[in-house]
């Protein structure tokens, strides 16, 4: 996928339609810029509007945002059931495809300096874009929401904004920008009008108060409805998913002789998120996203994602570091085996090579087979190599922290080292299907033979340095040693068997 990001900017407006519409018209004024979703809420007063595009867009979108916002809510006049402290509430940035954590931070630096100066809004940077640690938790950001920020500002040293004026904008009040993952804003409704209920039911879901690690929940009084509801942010939908946290409030609920009625997702969701509670309520067993019709169909769509098409050399070719050379190992490696599979199916079939039918229709099985492990190859090494990456952003300083994150780092780096093992040990199998179709295949197609021969040869040495430069930052000598003698067996086999067929393919020409 290529550089992209999306921003989903709160307004504190939910109540008059033609405002979030003349906002939306705004954001997306110029070409490039597209409306993925937007949400209003009448109890709350609040919008979420969720939009997408190229990050040297994005800047001048958000702000075209906040500028009509700035002229369309007046601040002394909001009422609503959510926390806000600003016309646009907040604006986090979330990096998409190849756009990476620091460029997001980078456009949520660029916005709050342009929001600071030319709108004179009071502008804080929060999460992952935050400026100081205390920061980073948008509820400690927005502590006393508007009416007391108009107090704090200008007196409170501890809240002096990182852009813009240090008193309070009456009109526009005050925004935090940040870049964020993904979230999940999901609220629970509850079959009773207890406030005190709900409150104490968000009390045991909510981070803050001993609940789930990213779980941001308030017990809300939706009075159209004359029902509570538990307002929730799932910061990240991967380690709290959305079915645990509501089998938690069924479960809570319960002790008070309460039923929850229904639940909402506000604004758009990642795919991933909801086809977790599938697997969860079916009990399914071994399934995976290549299993719904509309990401196989998208993945058809878009060349197959990573699977040696346009896209896997685009993504290859940017300045991220992944995929790198593992994931090119694997594709080559893939690239052997589909030609073995082609020689194949050229030469079963034909009168003439009748006496290997049989064989080559089980080498013809095994090469698609391993086409197929290959190419999975190819996103499991980028996986890896993202994983070692995050386990070097694990909090650092103390002698607890510092061992917790010294054993994730030697975690993920003994996956980085065995993933490209397993692109060698299938790219020899891959040599031992190739050297069977170059003695006994079409000879017609002899030199494809040979090359998926040096396709295969080059995914064992490729990922052969991957493998070694991993074990150099291993600790576990016996895993070291093990995973040496490996990698070594591996590609002392691969070396004979490329001879081997170089000799058949040279003497054929």
């Amino acid at each position: 996928m290529a550089k992209i990001v999306e921003c989903v900017p709160n307004f504190s407006e939910g109540r008059r339609p033609e405002v979030i519409a003349a906002i939306c018209d705004a954001i997306s004024a110029e070409d490039g810029v597209t409306i993925l979703d937007k949400e209003m809420d009448a109890s709350h007063n609040r919008a979420v509007v969720t939009f997408a595009c190229d990050p040297k867009l994005a800047v001048d979108a958000a702000f075209r945002g906040y500028q009509k916002a700035a002229e369309l809510i007046d601040m002394t006049r909001h009422q609503g059931g959510h926390p806000r402290m600003g016309a646009c509430d907040v604006c986090p940035f979330i990096p998409l495809g190849e756009t990476t954590e620091e460029e997001a931070i980078e456009l949520a630096q660029k916005l709050g300096k342009r929001v600071g100066e030319e709108l004179g809004i009071p502008v804080f940077l929060y999460e992952s874009a935050a400026s100081t640690p205390s920061r980073r938790n948008l509820a400690k950001v927005r502590q006393g929401q508007y009416e007391g920020m108009i107090e704090a500002l200008g007196t409170d040293k501890k809240r002096i904004p990182d852009y813009g004026p240090n008193k309070m904008n009456l009109k526009s009040g005050a925004t935090a920008i940040g870049v964020r993952f993904p979230l999940v804003a999901y609220n629970v409704y509850l079959g009773s009008n207890d406030l005190e209920v709900a409150q104490k039911i968000a009390d045991a879901v909510r981070s803050i108060k001993g609940g789930y690690r990213f779980v941001k929940a308030m017990g809300i009084e939706i009075k159209e409805r004359n029902q509570v509801q538990i307002s929730m942010n799932l910061v990240h939908y991967v380690k709290t998913p959305i079915f645990r946290v509501f089998e938690t409030i069924k479960s809570e609920a319960a002790r008070y002789g309460i039923n929850v009625t229904s639940s909402e997702i506000v604004g758009l969701v990642p795919n991933q998120a909801m086809l977790d509670v599938a697997d969860f309520y079916l009990r399914l067993e071994h399934f995976s996203r290549e299993q719904v019709l509309e990401e196989k169909l998208a993945d058809a769509a878009s060349g197959g994602g990573a699977t040696g098409g346009s896209s896997f050399y685009d993504d290859v070719a940017s300045s991220s570091p992944a995929p790198g050379g593992g994931s090119v190992a694997a594709s080559a490696g893939a690239l052997g085996a589909a030609l073995s599979a082609m020689v194949c199916r050229l030469t079963v079939g034909k009168k003439a090579y009748a006496a290997v039918k049989d064989e080559l229709g089980v080498v013809r099985d095994q090469a698609d087979a391993l086409l197929a492990d290959l190419t999975k190859l190819i996103n499991t090494d980028k996986a890896a190599f993202d994983a070692v990456m995050e386990a070097f952003k694990l909090p650092k300083g103390s002698d607890e922290l510092d061992a917790v994150r010294n054993e994730g780092i030697q975690t993920a780096t003994k996956t980085a080292a065995n993933v490209p093992l397993e692109v060698m040990q299938k790219s020899l199998e891959v040599l031992k299907l190739a050297r069977i179709v170059a003695e006994k295949g079409n000879q017609n197609s002899i030199t494809d033979a040979g090359v998926a021969a040096l396709m295969a040869r080059s995914a064992v040495e490729g990922a052969s340095y991957n493998v070694r430069i991993n074990l150099t930052s291993i600790d576990d000598k016996e895993f070291v040693a093990k995973l040496a003698r490996d990698e070594a067996a591996v590609r002392q086999a691969a070396d004979t068997l490329a001879a081997d067929i170089k000799k058949l393919v040279e003497a054929a020409l």
